[in-house]
């Protein structure tokens, strides 16, 4: 139980502390695969430390109730939790610890089925932006894209069976041949990379928890960390030059709103500009720490607890 608790404490120091860290990580998109294991990383061991904290707790509880695992597996700093849970201070306590771990369990249940809704949603909505897209649009089999004929500047990807790039008549006028591929590119790096997974889920959590700053300011740094990444895979093909040109160009075209281009397009845009240097040790060695010691963390507390239930059923 004190694993679980341990867990628990865990979770809420990474939900709490990380956004900031992170943060300063990923801000400049120096090292932006490494600030991406850090987010993942981060969210992913916060998810694993919760969910195994409910069922540890709640698995000691029922057990306790039955009498199947031996007395050892509790530690004497959390004894009175046990004492409460087996029934020692009255029926009205061990009642509301049961009613609390019956509530977190069905807490646990709506967040779980909520995530695996909005990911349902998420992927009926990308098949079927796809197949309007595929229809309203006309395949191009040169760009190997569908080409909308509207005006407003438009370059994007829809996952689904199959994959369609899909580009705007706006920037076919607007970009030449050279900096219409940079484009394309950078839109099948996404593709390739599988970042439609990790875009429904980042932003699956974020809807599901909105009130965890992990999880809502991680999604937002995870989509803005992704597009830098498939500018650089846009990059090692085209160059620097040619892809920093491209997103120049798109964000100068006047649009109906007249809004001034997206923040994220403005960050991608000042990142090319600055010279392509090394990623400094000291932002490597930050965003690896980060990202191993809320991978290992969890795994070793949970490796630790399950040996320690063996090791102590095997003297009982």
């Amino acid at each position: 139980m004190s694993v679980a608790v341990c867990l628990l404490l865990y979770g809420f120091a990474v939900a709490v502390l990380a956004p900031r860290l992170l943060h300063r990580v990923s801000a400049d998109g120096a090292a932006p695969h490494l600030a991406l294991s850090a987010w993942l990383a981060a969210m992913g061991s916060t998810l694993l430390a919760w969910t195994v904290t409910l069922i540890l707790f709640v698995i000691d509880l029922i057990s306790h109730q039955i009498g199947t695992v031996p007395a050892h597996f509790m530690d004497s700093c959390l004894v009175h939790l046990h004492d409460a849970a087996v029934g020692r201070y009255g029926g009205p306590v061990q009642s509301g610890l049961l009613a609390l771990s019956g509530f977190a369990s069905l807490a646990g249940m709506v967040v779980a089925v909520r995530l695996i809704a909005a990911l349902l949603r998420s992927r009926r909505r990308t098949l079927e932006h796809g197949r309007m897209a595929r229809m309203a649009g006309r395949h191009n089999a040169e760009l190997d894209a569908v080409v909308l004929e509207v005006d407003h500047p438009a370059a994007y990807c829809v996952a689904g069976k199959p994959h369609t790039v899909v580009v705007s008549r706006g920037v076919l006028t607007a970009l030449d041949d050279e900096h219409l591929e940079a484009v394309l590119t950078h839109e099948r790096a996404h593709l390739a990379g599988r970042h439609h997974l990790l875009l429904a889920l980042t932003r699956g959590l974020a809807t599901v928890l909105p009130r965890i700053d992990l999880f809502t300011v991680g999604a937002t740094e995870v989509s803005r960390l992704l597009e830098m990444i498939a500018d650089e895979a846009a990059a090692d093909v085209h160059g620097r030059h040619i892809v920093h040109q491209a997103l120049v160009t798109l964000s100068e075209i006047p649009t109906e709103s007249g809004l001034a281009a997206h923040p994220v397009l403005t960050s991608r845009i000042d990142r090319l500009t600055r010279p392509h240097t090394p990623v400094a040790l000291g932002t490597r060695l930050t965003a690896t720490a980060a990202a191993t010691t809320a991978t290992l963390i969890p795994i070793a507390a949970i490796i630790a607890a399950f040996i320690g239930i063996e090791v102590c059923a095997g003297l009982d």
